[in-house]
């Protein structure tokens, strides 16, 4: 394939992926309520309406919590787990390994139902809390597998020289690994808190409809007609997105995040 024709079959893969993208976003911008594409005319008031009005500012802001909140949750979870398998390589290490990806392996309809049993038998069922836990577990594979990424680029050879040192374990954590794997664990973050922010399934079986998170408010407010409101949620979702692993990419060393080690 010449240069040419690879650029123009690349440039035909990346029109068809953005291309609902731009549909989105020219529904979004409709001055009518209407959702047509090209817009019937320009506007912004949707993206306003989407602020100002109290029934999607709640579930922005119930997301936004949630995704903050669970991203915390499936970091201080995979941290120590990562750390002990790959410091003392431990007999069960790849039980415990496939403990902590077998959440994102399984459907997210059966996550959802179990843990929807779970919050049931205890009596604590549609607690915000619950969509935080429930979300923070799910997610923690991502955060496992990029945090074990950055362990297994660090050079043995540096925590060997700090041991003959003298250094004890809190002191090599903190002075060695711990500025190693930053990029790593803030890349694990973002994974989970940009998923959480899009998913509904686990949301809506854990906490029904008394936690309202932006995905189930827009499948609620499907049944009611559609809005362009629901088009600007959607660029708002992407924008988000964007801007989350833009700044893991500018500031966070992205060849290193991608396993690529300093000394090769």
């Amino acid at each position: 394939m010449t240069t040419l024709a690879r650029r123009l079959f690349l440039a035909a893969i990346a029109l068809f992926l953005a291309a609902p993208m731009v549909v989105v976003l020219g529904v979004s911008l409709n001055a009518e309520k209407r959702l047509f594409f090209p817009p019937d005319g320009v506007s912004l008031r949707w993206y306003g309406d989407m602020v100002a009005e109290a029934a999607w500012r709640g579930p922005i802001l119930n997301s936004l919590t949630i995704a903050l909140l669970a991203g915390v949750v499936a970091v201080s979870v995979a941290l120590p787990l990562a750390y002990v398998l790959w410091r003392y390589r431990l007999r069960l290490a790849k039980l415990l390994y496939t403990l902590g990806v077998a959440p994102f392996m399984l459907p997210p309809v059966i996550t959802a139902l179990g843990f929807m049993v779970f919050w049931a038998a205890v009596g604590n069922y549609g607690q915000f809390e619950n969509v935080v836990i429930a979300h923070g577990i799910f997610l923690v594979t991502l955060p496992v597998l990029t945090v074990s990424l950055g362990l297994d680029a660090i050079d043995p050879e540096m925590v060997e020289a700090a041991e003959t040192m003298g250094a004890d374990e809190r002191t090599i954590f903190f002075t060695i690994v711990l500025p190693l794997i930053r990029p790593y664990i803030l890349s694990g973050y973002a994974f989970a808190f940009v998923l959480s922010l899009n998913e509904y399934i686990i949301a809506y079986m854990v906490a029904g409809f008394t936690v309202e998170t932006l995905p189930i408010k827009i499948f609620n407010a499907l049944r009611y007609g559609y809005s362009p409101v629901m088009a600007a949620v959607a660029v708002l979702f992407v924008v988000t997105a964007v801007v989350v692993f833009g700044v893991i990419g500018r500031f966070g060393n992205l060849p290193r995040l991608l396993g690529r080690w300093s000394g090769e």
